[in-house]
């Protein structure tokens, strides 16, 4: 019997459903180890950063009139690719913790895409664990996600065409790179690479895999592809410039109150206080 708590149901109602939901952070990441495997992918190169954005989440179906008690939704959690490219050159394997209810409920997911499918009726918390290969970190990477199934809004109605998508946006920033996952990752599209500094030369860029492989890896053509969130770093940037400039109204209107008060205050005074 897979799921563990379930929440209120909703009527049915195909027209009012859930769109998608972003949450956005920054994860850095340090590389630790120095024995003689690390050692043969070359050196650290001090000072520079290399940035992998993902975007990892949810997509969950109502089944209409195919629900039943133990079983009203499918559901696919995944770690993509920010603008849906293939993360096997950075990322290993992922390891999905489900609800102990389920068979099985530690799966694992050793090619990209990363993802993992499944049905039934309760929310719960998933921890993804991120492997990376040798060269671009010892250190696995846990992310946090809570299985979303219904609509926020209580009130909001299930539907059967439109899915539940929550989604949230992570750069992981991998510091003092080596050398070999640099080479490997430099004409990458999944992975933000900076220049190098006047003076440092590099090998050349190492060809990207077998181009069939890394096409079997993206997303830009997954059939929940159109459920995605677009993310984009310069809507981010407006709403956060949006609502900085609401709360510095906010505070211009409350001095300005708070000046009227203290106006009224002296004006009340009596004249031996004055």
């Amino acid at each position: 019997m897979p799921q563990s708590s379930s929440t209120k149901k909703h009527d049915q109602d195909p027209t009012d459903i859930t769109g998608p939901t972003l949450k956005s952070q920054r994860t850095k990441m340090v590389n630790t180890s120095d024995d003689s495997e690390k050692k043969s992918s070359g050196k650290k190169l001090k000072e520079l950063e290399v940035g992998v954005p993902i975007v990892y989440g949810n997509v969950a179906f109502w089944l209409g009139k195919k629900a039943s008690e133990f079983q009203s939704h499918k559901w696919t959690i995944y770690v993509r690719g920010a603008t849906n490219e293939d993360l096997g050159v950075v990322v290993k394997r992922v390891v999905f913790q489900l609800h102990s209810s389920f068979n099985n409920p530690t799966r694992v997911v050793d090619n990209p895409p990363f993802e993992l499918s499944e049905s039934g009726w309760g929310e719960f918390e998933i921890v993804m664990t991120l492997h990376f290969h040798t060269d671009v970190c010892d250190k696995p990477l846990h992310l946090y996600h809570h299985l979303k199934l219904y609509p926020e809004d209580e009130s909001g109605a299930l539907s059967t065409k439109k899915p539940v998508v929550v989604e949230s946006y992570d750069e992981i920033v991998f510091a003092e790179p080596t050398e070999s996952f640099f080479a490997r990752v430099q004409n990458h599209p999944a992975v933000n690479v900076p220049r190098l500094p006047p003076g440092l030369n590099l090998p050349p860029p190492v060809p990207i895999e077998d181009v069939d492989r890394r096409k079997r890896g993206d997303t830009r053509d997954h059939p929940l592809s159109q459920w995605f969130t677009n993310f984009s770093e310069a809507d981010e940037l407006l709403k956060l410039t949006a609502a900085r400039q609401q709360v510095q109204g906010h505070i211009a209107r409350l001095r300005r109150q708070l000046s009227m008060v203290d106006g009224q205050h002296q004006q009340l005074k009596p004249a031996s206080d004055l």
